[in-house]
Formats: structure tokens, sequence, C-alpha cells
């Protein structure tokens, strides 16, 4: 005989209310979904989800995420299978934010969907197609992949996104102000630093385009030997450490210094150096004729791809900064290199 009473289903669903109650725990710094300054367009809660996770699912089911895999991260079109590409590059800043977030008991899912979205706005050939299609706003700031990212998410593939996450896309990138207003924004800000130095020093050298021996003494001098222990496991923990003692997401000074003159550094060997130099020349040039070509040909835009109330040159820009690298050559090739003519 069973004395052991009723078994206990295995499983009750967890709903978004009890979700929300599980964010009570988080630090007072933290954003809760439960307070969220909410979305344009109103919308029913969803029964399981908090608006956060609806935000990163959003994002993660949307083209221009899907876009990321082929386009540039900093080396254009490169030999071999293990470069990173703007794809791996998020998911790695994904990584670190959430590793941040949860340290420091702020919002892992919030911090997610900004960083699964920051990059959405980039356009084909990483910085070099920015600053291409910069040269045709008279502005300070010029076009900016973050307020394109923006723009992506409101009008171009609405997904109604919370305020929160649209201020974390519009403010990653470190130029920006105001910066982020929430302490996850912060987050991503970090995490994507933190990504793209030590992701990029490795494409480097994968490239033999700058050796272990090349890192000045100064910079391994603080964050370790290049081979030896993770440089990304010391920023993120200079920066749990900084924010908990400053009571806000910072780093610590030294190693703050140390990421400056790394930065410094790659900007100098890789970013800069005379072959990237020639590589970003000839894609902007790819660019810059995509553009003309398509104010001179609007017909050629695909409808889904235009937003009828932005103006011609908006228009023309909305399109090729969401082209991949793969799209814009191919295109580019059949428009000003047409083969088989006799």
């Amino acid at each position: 005989m069973n004395d052991s009473g009723p078994t206990r289903p295995a499983f009750r669903p967890v709903r978004r209310e009890d979700r929300e109650a599980r964010e009570a725990g988080l630090s007072p710094l933290a954003t809760r979904s439960a307070h969220s300054a909410g979305r344009a367009r109103p919308e029913q809660p969803d029964t399981y989800r908090t608006d956060f996770e609806l935000d990163r699912d959003r994002v993660l089911h949307s083209k221009a995420f899907r876009r990321l895999k082929h386009k540039t991260q900093v080396f254009i079109n490169p030999e071999g299978d293990h470069f990173v590409t703007r794809m791996s590059h998020t998911l790695q800043v994904t990584q670190i934010g959430r590793a941040l977030a949860v340290a420091l008991g702020l919002n892992e899912v919030l911090t997610e969907a900004i960083c699964l979205a920051h990059d959405c706005g980039h356009t084909p050939f990483g910085h070099a197609g920015e600053a291409a299609l910069a040269e045709y706003f008279d502005h300070p700031d010029g076009w900016t992949h973050s307020e394109q990212g923006v723009r992506i998410f409101e009008i171009l593939e609405p997904r109604n996104l919370t305020a929160e996450v649209l201020d974390g896309i519009r403010a990653h990138t470190w130029r920006v102000q105001p910066p982020p207003a929430s302490a996850e924004g912060w987050v991503c800000r970090f995490a994507d630093r933190i990504a793209y130095l030590n992701h990029d020093l490795q494409d480097a050298m994968r490239a033999g385009v700058i050796d272990a021996a090349d890192v000045p003494s100064e910079i391994s001098a603080t964050l370790g030997p290049v081979r030896g222990r993770s440089w990304i496991n010391v920023m993120i923990e200079a920066v749990i450490a900084e924010s908990c003692r400053r009571g806000r997401v910072s780093m610590d000074a030294e190693i703050m210094l140390a990421m400056k003159h790394f930065r410094e550094f790659m900007f100098d060997k890789v970013y800069h150096r005379p072959e990237a130099q020639a590589q970003a020349a000839r894609a902007r040039g790819v660019i810059h004729q995509l553009v003309e070509h398509h104010l001179a040909h609007p017909e050629d835009i695909p409808d889904s791809f235009r937003n009828e109330d932005s103006e011609p040159l908006v228009q023309v820009l909305d399109y090729v900064a969401g082209m991949t690298d793969r799209f814009a050559l191919t295109l580019h090739d059949r428009l000003f290199r047409p083969r088989g003519l006799v």
C-alpha cells in the first residue's frame, strides 16, 4: 500500500506574474519589467512572458537580426571559417552582458534583449559602410548604426519594443549622448567594447596582421600575457568589482586605462593599417555607387524595403544599409560589372 499521498505534478506553468515577482530580488538599480516605461502602442500583457522577454524574442525573430550573419565585423569577406561576423560578435556581446547582469543583480533578460539588438542597424562592410552613408548627412553625428537600429524596430520592421530596449540600442555606442538611461544599457556598452577588442585581436593574429609579441607591454603588464588568462575575464571582473564599489556600472580605472591603450593599439595596427584603409576605400566606393544608382532609379528598391513616408534619400539609405556584404557585392557586380555581354 502506498501511503505517500498524491503525486505532485512534475511541472506547473510559470506565468508572467511569477516571473515579474522573481525580479523583486534584483538590485535596486535593476530595471524591473513590471515598471517598464512601456511601448509606443499599448498591448495586452503576455500570459507567460514579461515585456522584456517579448522584446528579446521579437528581436531574435526579426529579419534584421538574421542578416547579421552575413555582415562584416572587421575583416571584409575573409578567407577562413573562423573569423568573427557581426552575428558572432552580437552573440559574444550578449554572453558578456548576461554574465555582468547576473553578477550585478541586474535584469538579465533586458540586458540580453539590448545586446541582441544593439548592432541590427549596422551597414554592410562594418564601419566603412557606416562612414560611407554618413557622407550623405549634413549633421555632426552623420549616419549612425545605433539610430538606424532604433529606426528599424520602430518603422522599417516595427516590433513595438519597450522604451528601455530602444534606449539601449540608441545609446550602446560610447560617443552617443545622452548615455543609456538604464544600468542594463550601460552593461551593453561595456560588453560591446570588451567583446570587439578581444575577438578582433584574435582575428588579427589569425590573419597574420599582428603577433602576440606586437602587443605593447603596458597592456599585457595589466591584463596579463596575450595567450594567458582570458582578457575577457579580467575585464568582466574589473566591471563587477568597480560597479559594486561605486554603486553604478563602471570599470576599474587601471583596467580601463589598459583597455584604452588596447583600443588605440588596435586602431593603429589593425583597423587603420594601410591594407584595411585600402579595403575600406573600395567598400565605400561600392556603397556610394549603390546609393547613387538607387537615387537615380528609386523604382529598383523593392516595395518590402521602402517606407513611402520617408524622403527619397532616406528610402535609399534604408535599403542600402540593410544589405548584407554578400548581397551588396552581388548587386554591385550586376549593376556595374555585368557579365555575359557579347
